[in-house]
């Protein structure tokens, strides 16, 4: 069974991992998962994650886990950009549950989280190769913005709430 859940400490790793994993075979399917989350790891790449309740729950954000039973299969966050503006991040999904609408409900989740926020409009930042994830983030209205801050992911979007 499906569940969407805000994370616990004691998932931290395992989802630091799961990000790890999906990303690489995006990436850099010529290293392996373990050589990959040892390179994000080491260039700090998701610190936000071992400090979840600051850079998430006390910045006006959620940060959650999807678990397919005692399995963790996705995450997917929501954090503070500006006072008005929020900034979705982390949403990354096992590829075997691609096609299930779990990736649209994680997202649904984390807009209707920030509308009780007070948040007006959401950014995110994708990279090219993320051809698919483009696509869903444009059926959701997301249109594309000039990038507004330095990453690694050259692409912009934003949505009105």
């Amino acid at each position: 069974m499906i569940n969407i859940l805000p994370i616990q400490p004691h998932q931290i790793t395992e989802a630091k991992y799961l990000i790890s994993a999906v990303a690489q075979r995006i990436f850099v399917p010529e290293k392996t998962v373990q050589e990959f989350y040892d390179i994000l790891e080491e260039e700090g790449e998701l610190r936000d994650m071992d400090h979840f309740e600051q850079a998430y729950v006390k910045n006006r954000g959620l940060l959650l886990v999807v678990m397919d039973d005692d399995q963790l299969i996705g995450t997917g966050g929501i954090k503070k950009l500006e006072e008005k503006i929020a900034e979705l991040k982390r949403i990354w999904l096992l590829e075997e549950y691609h096609g299930q609408k779990i990736g649209y409900q994680v997202v649904m989740h984390l807009l209707n989280f920030a509308r009780t926020q007070g948040y007006e409009k959401v950014r995110l930042q994708t990279g090219e190769q993320q051809e698919r994830a483009i696509r869903f983030y444009t059926q959701l209205g997301f249109y594309p913005i000039p990038s507004y801050q330095e990453s690694m992911d050259n692409i912009s979007m934003e949505l009105n709430l």
